[in-house]
């Protein structure tokens, strides 16, 4: 079986400072300085990726979308500013989507055929993000966790990668995250902080569980390999937020010192592929 390693690349720290922090900052360079040492990794497997990437990282540093392009790995868009989906309207959304696949694909020199939503905010309240992105002439989306979460899923989405029929006679593929049955209950594995926080062998469990069926769709952030310190301006302000704010910081910081040892597990355990590579496998795109 080949699974689908997909990489988001967003800055932490712009990120958290706009949403916790209520300040607007364009992304630091630690976003380049961590998706390199993972570009790094890849190279010595041989292994290639898909990169979803925000529309402000392809701004700010633009050769970065080109480097990824040119060690052979796919390009994808994952918005511009890392808006969820329910903070926008259609027409807002598909703007933003615009926007941010016209400055990525200009950067890297490549078309763009996939598409994440940043927190994988497309769910039952937002399911016209699909219809958006068929207008667009997107092929493909991986959004979708079919799980009920606290801050995102689709709860009895199919867990399979399946083409959806939408209205007006478009369709798009849908490749949904992984996820696991566990008594009776569905439990997200394989990515991001399930990856952190969780021990190994039930990764790996999860790994051989979810290959029964159909291909894993592992996920993470370059930030989370980052076990340095944020910028000046972070620090700062951090330190006069709420309580809440910094614990929800330092939640995010949690094991981070474990994941590039758990992801050359994985590389070393299975094969994986761009995700274009594995729906051509298990679906006529």
């Amino acid at each position: 079986m080949i699974n689908a390693l997909t990489i988001d690349v967003e800055d932490y720290y712009s990120v958290f400072a706009r949403d916790r922090l209520a300040i607007d900052r364009p992304p630091s360079d630690a976003v380049v300085r961590n998706t390199y040492r993972l570009l790094q990794m890849l190279a010595e497997r041989g292994v290639h990726a898909t990169f979803f990437i925000l529309g402000e990282v392809a701004a700010e540093f633009p050769k970065l979308p080109r480097m990824i392009a040119d060690a052979g790995h796919e390009i994808g868009v994952h918005g511009f500013s890392h808006r969820q989906l329910f903070r926008m309207t259609p027409p807002e959304f598909r703007q933003e989507i615009f926007d941010a696949r016209k400055r990525i694909e200009d950067a890297a020199g490549v078309a763009t055929a996939g598409h994440r939503a940043p927190a994988f905010s497309i769910g039952p309240d937002t399911r016209w993000g699909l219809d958006v992105l068929a207008e667009l002439g997107f092929r493909y989306d991986s959004s979708v966790f079919p799980f009920a979460g606290k801050r995102y899923g689709w709860p009895g989405f199919r867990g399979d990668i399946h083409r959806v029929e939408l209205g007006g006679g478009r369709s798009i593929i849908e490749c949904p995250l992984s996820t696991i049955s566990v008594l009776g209950k569905t439990l997200p594995v394989c990515g991001g902080g399930y990856l952190r926080h969780l021990p190994m062998w039930f990764t790996h469990y999860a790994m051989r569980k979810i290959q029964r069926s159909r291909p894993a769709i592992v996920y993470m952030h370059p930030y989370e390999i980052d076990t340095e310190g944020g910028p000046e301006f972070f620090s700062q302000a951090l330190a006069n937020s709420p309580a809440n704010v910094q614990k929800f910081h330092r939640d995010q910081l949690k094991k981070r010192q474990t994941v590039a040892g758990k992801l050359e597990s994985l590389l070393s355990r299975y094969k994986f592929a761009p995700l274009r590579d594995v729906i051509e496998t298990t679906i006529n795109m």
